[in-house]
């Protein structure tokens, strides 16, 4: 096998990148899992040497055009293989990278927390943007979320697990819209209706709930455990979220107050803001306004469907408030506000592969199956690092010894993230000011007698 170095003469911390990376795909067993999901080779270098080539390129600051275009290294796959791995339709993308997900699940992360621990499913999409394409496969006018107009692109809905400290992609779809009149570009006429690629394409014309409803199944069949589905208030209708409990698994919520979205309280139905305005609230600045039970609708049995909504502060808007939903009942508020918090990993997964990974920058094929096979290499990268960094922070994943003797990973809290808040602010001041550790610290000790009592007790601060 050549050499699957991006570059001709590495240097030492890349020699140690490409060890981690090897080490990475032969403990996790990255050449089955495509062997797996059907990936094959015509000719030439094999699927697993391709990929790995591509893996390799955004850790060594390398742009694929580039690289093929500058080194004349007849060691290295060409444009021709490169592009007709990523263009082919027959591989099953979705299924290595489920199947590598859950590999790790179940043998690396889920040993390392305690059953108290709770794991959930995190569900959410992102602008995948084309903003300057115009004749991409299936190219969509889609709502971003973000800035609130509607651009070119696709919406990539991701389903995610999570216990706390470590986020792990399951899988995805990028959806183009379900409307032909919002459709640039229609899918091509050359497919092959037996192969995952038509399937794909199939799927990307579904509506949003219909396909969250698509990853969810095949998450939970491939034997993900979790207790708890989150996700925001663009999927929290209560058609949805009876659909998700027949999935046999709890959905917590973000609710958004729609007019002719109604819940039953009393006997009456109100929607969100006239349940608002009945329910008894808690005097004082109390964080939790109130909470309620309600009834969301009946199941295929006749059987009444219960939930509670908490009716939180919005920190941002001390007038306002926000609400959240948990089908499990038995929950206490703070439980339910809590839980609901581990849904801003897939925020963080979101912004690392967009701006660091190069999400939807590193390739500009026109195909479909090329836009879905750099999204799971991306996907595949970011895997990669969260298990770096769970292994370098967490002592348990060193051996037996560590993993009776420590204890596991904690929910980050409020003081933990003011601490490197001001750790960071030490060395950011340190390196502009040239300041000496007594300097520093006679700096720091006039900001913290000037801090109210309750971040001082946070900080662990007398006085």
């Amino acid at each position: 096998m050549f050499s699957m170095s991006i570059v001709s003469n590495p240097s030492a911390s890349e020699q140690q990148l490409t060890s981690q990376v090897d080490q990475f795909f032969v403990q996790h067993r990255i050449s089955k899992l495509l062997k797996q999901s059907n990936f094959f080779k015509e000719c030439g270098f094999t699927c697993f040497e391709l990929f790995k080539f591509i893996f390799l390129l955004v850790f060594g600051n390398k742009n694929l055009y580039q690289t093929l275009k500058k080194e004349d290294d007849t060691a290295r796959p060409g444009k021709d293989s490169l592009y007709r791995f990523l263009n082919s339709s027959r591989f099953n993308w979705r299924k290595f990278l489920l199947r590598l997900s859950c590999g790790l699940i179940q043998t690396k992360l889920s040993p390392l927390s305690s059953g108290e621990c709770v794991k959930v499913l995190i569900l959410d999409d992102s602008l995948f943007s084309r903003a300057r394409s115009k004749a991409v496969e299936l190219l969509a006018n889609v709502h971003d979320h973000t800035t609130g107009k509607f651009v070119r692109g696709f919406r990539m809905l991701t389903l995610g697990w999570s216990d706390g400290n470590t986020f792990v992609p399951l899988c995805f779809s990028l959806l183009s819209s379900h409307k032909q009149e919002n459709r640039y570009v229609e899918m091509s006429t050359d497919n092959d209706k037996r192969t995952v690629g038509y399937k794909r394409r199939e799927e990307s014309m579904m509506k949003s709930s219909v396909a969250l409803l698509e990853l969810l199944e095949q998450a939970l069949a491939a034997g993900v455990q979790a207790s708890y589905l989150l996700f925001d208030s663009w999927f929290s209708f209560p058609s949805t979220i009876m659909n998700v409990l027949k999935q046999g698994i709890h959905v917590i919520c973000m609710l958004k107050a729609m007019p002719k979205v109604f819940y039953t309280y009393n006997g009456a139905k109100f929607n969100l803001n006239g349940l608002y305005k009945e329910v008894r609230k808690k005097r004082g600045k109390a964080k939790i306004l109130a909470s309620v039970v309600v009834i969301l609708g009946v199941d295929e049995s006749d059987q009444e469907v219960n939930a509670r909504i908490v009716f939180v502060r919005d920190r941002n808007r001390s007038k306002q408030w926000l609400a959240l939903l948990s089908t499990d009942i038995n929950l206490t508020d703070e439980e339910i506000v809590r839980i609901y918090g581990k849904r801003w990993d897939i925020e963080v997964f979101f912004k690392m592969n967009k701006s660091y990974l190069r999400l939807a920058k590193e390739f500009q094929g026109r195909s479909y199956d090329m836009m879905f096979a750099h999204t799971t290499l991306v996907f595949t990268r970011y895997l990669f690092l969260a298990m770096e960094t769970r292994e370098n922070k967490d002592q348990r994943t060193l051996g037996h010894l560590f993993y009776v003797c420590c204890d596991e990973l904690e929910d980050i809290k409020l003081a933990t993230t003011l601490m490197l808040l001001v750790d960071l602010l030490k060395q950011a001041i340190q390196e502009v000011l040239l300041l000496t550790e007594e300097q520093f610290q006679e700096i720091f000790d006039r900001f913290t007698a000037s801090l109210p009592k309750f971040y001082k007790g946070l900080l662990g601060i007398s006085g």
